[in-house]
């Protein structure tokens, strides 16, 4: 059991760096220029690779909808190109699906820099009114 995991694994690993490096360099369309591969999920069985990924940019909905399109097309070339370069029996079928936590994780940021500085202003406001030592201005 721990072995296939290990499997899977180096799977996911390869995976991960062979698509980053055939986006980047094979596939023509600009689009797929801003698009940034966070992780690969390979099933137990090897067949099938879930690849999620990220923008550069922000982007609309619509624009990231149509990206996605763009990386659904070329997954049957993006397979054909892993398969030509890799020693696997076989290649699994490729999905694409946009992860949204990199967006959560800035939104979630955002807002902890909200409460650290409405943190920080409520004590210096707090600490002036206790302190009659201090001139008030």
């Amino acid at each position: 059991m721990g072995r296939e995991f290990e499997r899977t694994q180096r799977v996911s690993h390869f995976l991960h760096e062979e698509l980053a490096r055939l986006l980047q360099t094979t596939v023509r369309d600009p689009r797929v220029q801003q698009v940034n591969l966070t992780g690969v999920e390979v099933s137990r069985d090897l067949s099938h690779a879930r690849v999620f990924f990220t923008l550069m940019s922000d982007v609309s909905e619509a624009e990231r909808s149509e990206i996605s399109g763009v990386l659904s097309k070329v997954s049957g070339f993006l397979r054909s190109e892993l398969a030509k370069s890799s020693s696997m029996r076989t290649v699994p079928r490729i999905s694409f699906r946009f992860d949204e936590s990199v967006g959560r994780g800035r939104d979630m940021e955002s807002l902890l820099r909200e409460v650290r500085r409405a943190d920080a202003k409520f004590h210096a406001e707090s600490d002036a009114e206790s302190d009659p030592l201090k001139p008030s201005e």
